[in-house]
């Protein structure tokens, strides 16, 4: 057994940072894949030529920021301890041994002088991503749209009650009004008369012993909203605890390249935020979308399908009650607009609501001596009622999409791509929960976080790419092949 236990005399030695960082390393693979240089000009207008003094490479300043995400490292105090002592990060930010490394609080200064309220880190994401797209990698054919939600810096214990709408408005609302007024007519009925917007409670709710309720209270709701970061959402789903977050909404491709994102507070639902994301990713023209139940509603559905676009849904079970008859049981006549119920007995229209369903009623002396009415209604007057909605006949076209061949298997492909980005951003980029607070700084973390993955899956592939060049031998040659 050898034992060191002699004191090392200081040596001097001759060596190069360059030879310091490994040629595999992450780091030296993007700097080799990604040109950086584009920084320059979106930062250009924020910086003067002739005033003020010297300032730090806007190259290196964004870079600082990407090591962290890179890295998932915890804080920008800490990212500037690691890189005071890791030589990889000295060399990818252009700093010498002796070169000083930036205060951790240059990053935050900057950002607040120059680069808050732009949309800096969203060009930076999408410049990476134009890189990507010119390697060839990017497919955007088929798109895999989901939603996750991001811790907010904001405690569960600090928040006040505020109130808002009970009713806000929906991207399809106008279109929907138009087509219920030309459906009601094509019935024969008379347009809904306009609501006012403080008349959603019960008209015979104020006529009570007890006094009425206010127009403006009755047309109001309270909602919980925190103290530290009131731009978060409450989020409470399933076994979660309940805490502030913010939902991601995201879209990649069939290989995992994430192709854009939005922010929302995360007590908003998917099929309400989707319109933000889906106006970024038509400039990408889609062929394909593929989506969870959250996203299975009849406008979605419209949308796509009239601008061309499949959209491939999931399977959803049937909300009926166990002992009752399924929707699917009563047979819907598309000639005479009515449905036929197990006991070929019709439902008739009856109106079409406020929220887009037509109503089809039956005849309450039928269902009376009907066999079948316990698994059919417990109404007290025996009558049964169905809903369709306007746009139903999309959600049809999706079902039969759904059963086309092949379908089943992309939609299986959600748990290799977008669920996949999603794990590898919490477990390996420190995105389970943010310390910024504030859409807009939550929106900078989430570009550069999905910025570096799309930088190191394109420096990943170009490395693996060179080291399968091969010598021009006329035979196969191990020893020739270029690492």
């Amino acid at each position: 057994m050898i034992s060191k236990n002699g004191k090392k005399e200081p040596q001097m030695q001759i060596v190069s940072l360059e030879q310091l960082v490994p040629e595999d390393h992450l780091l030296r693979k993007i700097d080799a894949a990604v040109d950086f240089d584009f920084i320059y000009d979106l930062v250009e207008e924020k910086y003067s030529t002739e005033t003020g003094r010297p300032s730090i490479d806007p190259v290196t300043l964004i870079k600082i920021p990407i090591i962290q995400y890179m890295f998932g490292i915890k804080s920008m105090r800490q990212t500037i301890k690691e890189i005071e002592v890791n030589v990889a990060y000295r060399w990818f930010l252009g700093l010498d041994f002796y070169d000083r490394v930036p205060h951790f609080s240059t990053f935050g200064k900057n950002y607040k002088r120059r680069f808050e309220g732009t949309d800096l880190f969203e060009q930076i994401f999408q410049q990476i991503l134009l890189q990507c797209m010119k390697n060839d990698l990017v497919n955007t054919d088929t798109m895999f749209i989901d939603a996750t939600h991001v811790k907010a810096a904001a405690n569960r214990k600090k928040s006040k009650k505020i109130l808002v709408a009970k009713k806000e408005a929906r991207f399809y609302d106008e279109k929907l009004r138009e087509e219920i007024d030309a459906d009601r007519a094509a019935h024969g009925k008379k347009p809904l008369k306009e609501k006012d917007k403080n008349d959603d409670h019960d008209d015979d709710a104020s006529s009570g012993g007890g006094g009425s309720t206010p127009p403006e209270e009755a047309a109001m709701k309270e909602k919980k909203q925190s103290t530290t970061d009131p731009e978060s959402g409450w989020f409470h789903k399933g076994e979660h605890k309940e805490v502030f977050a913010y939902a991601v909404e995201t879209a990649c491709d069939e290989n995992g390249w994430i192709l854009d994102y939005t922010i929302h507070p995360g007590n908003e639902h998917d099929s309400r935020t989707f319109p933000a994301l889906y106006e970024k990713l038509k400039r990408l023209d889609p062929k394909m979308m593929v989506m969870d139940a959250g996203y299975k509603i009849p406008p979605i559905a419209k949308m796509l399908l009239d601008d061309g676009i499949t959209p491939v849904f999931p399977y959803t079970a049937p909300k009926t009650k166990e002992g009752f008859f399924r929707k699917h049981e009563y047979v819907y006549d598309e000639h005479f607009d009515c449905y036929i119920c197990p006991n070929d007995q019709i439902l008739k229209y009856s109106t079409t609501n406020r929220e887009g369903y037509r109503e089809y009623k039956s005849d309450p002396k039928i269902c009376a001596g009907c066999p079948y009415l316990k698994q059919c209604t417990k109404s007290r007057n025996h009558q049964k009622a169905i809903t369709r909605h306007i746009w139903q006949e999309y959600m049809e076209i999706c079902e039969d999409i759904r059963h086309t061949k092949g379908m089943k298997e992309i939609y299986g492909k959600r748990k290799e791509t977008i669920e996949r980005d999603f794990g590898t951003a919490k477990e390996h980029h420190a995105m389970r929960y943010t310390q910024q607070i504030g859409k807009e700084k939550m929106a900078m973390k989430v570009g550069l976080t999905f910025a570096c993955m799309n930088m190191k899956k394109l420096a990943n592939m170009l490395f693996q790419q060179k080291g399968r060049v091969l010598c021009t031998c006329t035979i196969f040659c191990p020893s020739c092949e270029i690492s």
